[in-house]
Order: structure tokens, then C-alpha cells, then sequence
């Protein structure tokens, strides 16, 4: 497979020189650092955490999950019926992928750097314009559903297991989705399947993030603050923290739950719940001593989709969600200025 063209990537920047500096374009403007007095985490707070268990209580589970999405906007699930060995077989094949396989055979799955989110091995991913500051952050993005879009001639071929893992962590997310959409509606006294009827039909890419260890994590970001412009993400992590979400004006670190997957609200569940719930912002940042890698799986409709809110008087302008994902990778993610724009 030959690449398209030869993208900088984030792992060879660190491995030129034994002591390594930030090139300028990585380097974040004074208020978005991570180390802002005002992005400090208060010790109180933890990131919720669900039983799907079936014996769970019915009226119990949608309470938690009111909770949850009104107060957090994300919530970890345990007990989620997603095989806990399968959870680690995709952490070991996307660490084989960027540890152990050399970079010129990992380039020959590189991505279109001038399309935005593009399948394949890059960089640019959250890219708005040639000048934006970029994350400090590898990736590997995968087409997964509907199945028509799976192209796993495009994946990595090693380890050998790679291609089967990747699809059947598809498949499993997939179920887990439409298990969370399906309380997330009778949470709001909707039909069980009222989001993903919604929906259409469901859209899946699974992206596996990898943080190399940064030598000023400082001035830089790995992932910019941002909330997931589709319906839901899950993801898993590694054992090394980085992931960080908004609560309450402050940012606060998400602690690693290894077996745990957390679902994380985009900004077409905002939408449709008409602002009952909202969505997640979030952000990734680096340290100096350890890479980290995660693995984000994100639900969205088809961009011929509009979706509109599901309760009067309406908050939000109704979107199609073509419409939407443009107007996102045109603006840049900030924060979460694309969805408050569509505020009535």
C-alpha cells in the first residue's frame, strides 16, 4: 500500500534529537495551557460510575443515568457485556502498532493529510487551518460502520490479529451504543430506541490516540478542548492518566478504570435532548515521562440527518448533520462554540 504522502507525525519529532524541544507549532497559547491556575482539579470530584448489570434495578439505572448526563455529560459503565479480554487485545495490538512497528512500515497506512478525518495513520485530525496549533498526538482512525465502510485492507496487517480484533471491538461497541442510547431515552421518558431511530442509521469510526511522552507538557495539549460533534463516544485508556473533562468551570482528570469503558456525550445528544443533557468538553494533555494510548469509538448519524430536538419550546436550531461536521472542521473545535451557536 503506498502512502499518499509523508505527514509529520508526533513520534518522529521526539525521536531526532536525545533531548527534544516543542516545535513552535505544538505550543498552545498561554490560556489554553494545562498548567492555568484555573485548571487545577478540585479533589472532590470523581467521574460517575454505572453498573449495567442485569439485576440492576430498572428505575435505579435511569436515575443514575439522569445524573450522570445532567451533571457530567459522561459516566464510566462497568459490567457492559463487552469482553474484558477484548478490551486489552485492542490496547496490545494499537501499543504493537506505534511501540514496536517501525515507522517505515507504520507511513505505508498513512492517511490523506489534506482531507479532514480521513482513515489511516495521522496527525492532523482536529486540524482547522494550516496555522491552528496542533496536538501533540498520533492517531489511527478506522471506518468501521456501517460495514460497508470497512476497507480492512487498510489496516495493519500486523500483528496478525490486528484486522479481527478491530472488528470485532466494533461490533461489540456497536451493541454497547445502542444499549446507552436506548437508557439515555427511557432516562428522558422517550421510547427505548427514539435516539437511534433518530439516528437513521448508525455511523462508527474507532480511533486509537497515541500520546508520545512530551519533553515540555507544559506549553502543550494532546488533544485541544473540544466536544465530539455526534452522539456518543466510548473509550477505553491505558493505565496512564491524560484525559480530562469540564465540570463545574474546572478541569478534571478522568481517572484510568481498566475494564471500565466511558461514554462521553456529543453535541447531537444535546441537540435532540434539547439541552437537558450536554454534551461533554474535553481534552487530552501530555507528560514528560510515559506514552499514552486510547481508544475512542464515536457513534454519529449519516450527515444526510436532521436532527431536531425531541421536546417543545425547541432551544436549538434543528441540523443537518452534514451541515454541522463542515461547519466544525471549518471553525476549528474551541471549546464548545459549534453547538452554542445553534442556540435559539
Amino acid at each position: 500500500m503506498e502512502a499518499p504522502s509523508t505527514p509529520t507525525l508526533v513520534q518522529s519529532i521526539t525521536q531526532i534529537s536525545t533531548k527534544p524541544v516543542v516545535p513552535p507549532q505544538y505550543i498552545q497559547p498561554p490560556e489554553n495551557r494545562p498548567n492555568n491556575p484555573h485548571n487545577q482539579t478540585p479533589i472532590n470530584h470523581k467521574i460517575p460510575t454505572i453498573n449495567l448489570t442485569a439485576d440492576q434495578n430498572p428505575n435505579t439505572l435511569r436515575q443514575e443515568i439522569t445524573r450522570a448526563c445532567k451533571d457530567w455529560g459522561t459516566f464510566h459503565v462497568i459490567n457492559h457485556g463487552v469482553p474484558v479480554n477484548l478490551l486489552d487485545e485492542i490496547r496490545k495490538v494499537g501499543s504493537f502498532f506505534f511501540d514496536e512497528l517501525p515507522m517505515g512500515e507504520r507511513i505505508k497506512y498513512a492517511c490523506d493529510p489534506n482531507s479532514a478525518a480521513s482513515e489511516g495513520y495521522g496527525s492532523r485530525m482536529l486540524v482547522a487551518s494550516d496555522d491552528a496549533v496542533l496536538d501533540w498526538r498520533d492517531y489511527f482512525d478506522h471506518h468501521t460502520f456501517p460495514v460497508s465502510r470497512r476497507c480492512s485492507s487498510r489496516w495493519p496487517h500486523v500483528p496478525v490479529n490486528y484486522r479481527e480484533v478491530v472488528e470485532e471491538y466494533s461490533d461489540q461497541m456497536k451493541l454497547l451504543a445502542q444499549k446507552v442510547l436506548g437508557l439515555i431515552s427511557e432516562s428522558l421518558g422517550l421510547s427505548s430506541s427514539y435516539i437511534e431511530d433518530a439516528m437513521q442509521e448508525l455511523y462508527q469510526n474507532i480511533t486509537i490516540s497515541y500520546y508520545p511522552a512530551c519533553p515540555q507538557p507544559e506549553l502543550t495539549l494532546g488533544l485541544q478542548s473540544h466536544s465530539d460533534f455526534g452522539f456518543i463516544t466510548l473509550l477505553i485508556q491505558d493505565n496512564v492518566a491524560g484525559l480530562q473533562v469540564v465540570k463545574d468551570g474546572e478541569w478534571v482528570t478522568v481517572d484510568p478504570m481498566s475494564h471500565a469503558v466511558l461514554v462521553i456525550l456529543g453535541d447531537q445528544t444535546e441537540i435532540i435532548t434539547n439541552g437537558i443533557y450536554k454534551s461533554c468538553q474535553h481534552r487530552a494533555i501530555t507528560n514528560a515521562n510515559k506514552p499514552r494510548l486510547s481508544v475512542a469509538t464515536f457513534h454519529d448519524p449519516a450527515k444526510t440527518t436532521t436532527v431536531t430536538p425531541a421536546f417543545e419550546p425547541h432551544k436549538y436550531h434543528q441540523v443537518l448533520y452534514g451541515d454541522y461536521v463542515s461547519s466544525w472542521y471549518t471553525k476549528g473545535p474551541n471549546g464548545k462554540r459549534n453547538i452554542d451557536a445553534l442556540l435559539i
